[in-house]
Formats: C-alpha cells, structure tokens, sequence
C-alpha cells in the first residue's frame, strides 16, 4: 500500500517536495498550517522562516520573517505525531522545530566566517554547497560515505540538541547537518535534498532522493 504524506509547507509552493515523494514510492498532501491529520503515515516539515526564539526561551538576536501561526500549527503536528509513534521526516526550518519541540535551542544567526558557507549565494543566484561529515556507522554513511556535499540555504543552526536527538552529520565548520532520534522514528536534516533530487540534481552535490526513500521506508513498516 502507498504510504500517504502530509507536509507542512510555508505558502509558497511544495512542488519540488512532492515531486520527490512521489519519486520515492508516496502520496503527498501539502498544506500551510494543516490540521494534525494523524490519518497520515507519515508528516514532513519542510523549509521556510524563522521559528520565533520565545519558543526556546531567548529574546530575538537576528532571527527574522517569523510566523507564529505557523509555529503554532507545527507545534502541534510535531506532538500529535510523537504521540502517535508516526515517522517524521524536518527538512531545515523542519530539522529546526523538531530540535526545539524536544527541549533544544538554535543559534539564531551563524557568526562569519561559518555562516558565509551557508546563507544563500546573491552573487551566483544559488545555492551554496559545502562538504559534511558523517558519523561512523550512521545511515548517511552507508549511503553517501564519511564525506560528501550538500546545499545550504540557512542562516541559523541547532545549539543544544533536543532531549533524545543524536547528531550524525556535521559541516566543515561544526554545524548540526543531519539528525535521528534515539527512541523515536524521527529523521532529520539542514539541508534541502528536494533541490537536489530529480530536476533539481546537481552536480556539486549528492542525490538528495536517498533521505525520501528513507523517510518512505520508516512509513512503510
């Protein structure tokens, strides 16, 4: 049976996401601020703005465009669907929340020269990439090896890892790139592996469909 997919989306549009569930084996439903609809198999939280810093108990010192009806809406996703023992599957804003939904914190606002290598390339009007690193023995290992590359389009980073995060992926620089939950079917990642699968694969970096074959398998079992 094809596992069915709700993700949370900013208001822009899903497409590359959905594109690449479908890819993968999956049924997409995309929405802004979808209710917590536990009919799913599986919840993905994509990309978009800042969560708002009151969330984990800091004042503003850079974060921007914040979307407290949005925070809301997730928020409350992210805990039905633990409580449910549902797999979810962050993708940057998404690895982000998840992080402070478990008792973590961000960095609000990468210092140079780390945040140079991961903000958004104005000049070239793309993407950076970067080389991470693995966890020995970790899932990114296995599929993608010790060392590879990925894109980058963010300007924060998790600080303390949520309660049961274990972190398997780091850049250059030491920022969280990939994440999985001890106990729980939770995976995550700072990068966007949508805008690296498909019509979007690039040359400077991996093949971002692994993470949504991954993700679909964790929905299937």
């Amino acid at each position: 049976m094809t596992p069915r997919i709700l993700l949370s989306k900013s208001k822009s549009s899903a497409e590359a996401y959905e594109n690449a569930i479908r890819a993968a084996g999956g049924e997409p439903a995309s929405a802004y601020c979808p209710e917590a609809d536990l009919s799913y198999d599986g919840l993905i939280l994509c990309g978009g703005d800042d969560v708002d810093p009151a969330r984990y108990g800091q004042e503003n010192n850079g974060s921007k465009d914040i979307d407290a009806h949005r925070d809301a809406a997730e928020f409350a996703l992210i805990e039905a669907y633990i409580k449910a023992g549902k797999p979810i599957l962050g993708i940057c804003r998404g690895h982000q929340i998840l992080n402070i939904a478990l008792g973590g914190t961000l960095i609000q606002d990468l210092p140079a020269p780390a945040g140079l290598f991961h903000t958004y390339d104005s000049a070239k009007e793309k993407e950076r990439a970067h080389p991470v690193h693995a966890a020995p023995g970790s899932w990114f290992e296995e599929i993608w090896g010790s060392m590879f590359a990925v894109n980058s389009h963010h300007h924060q980073a998790v600080d303390k890892l949520g309660e049961g995060f274990v972190a398997q992926l780091w850049s250059e620089s030491g920022v969280v790139e990939g994440m999985v939950h001890e106990r729980l079917p939770i995976l995550c990642v700072q990068f966007h592996p949508e805008r690296m699968s498909l019509d979007h694969r690039r040359e400077d970096t991996v093949d971002g469909l692994p993470i949504f074959e991954k993700f679909l398998q964790m929905c299937g079992k």
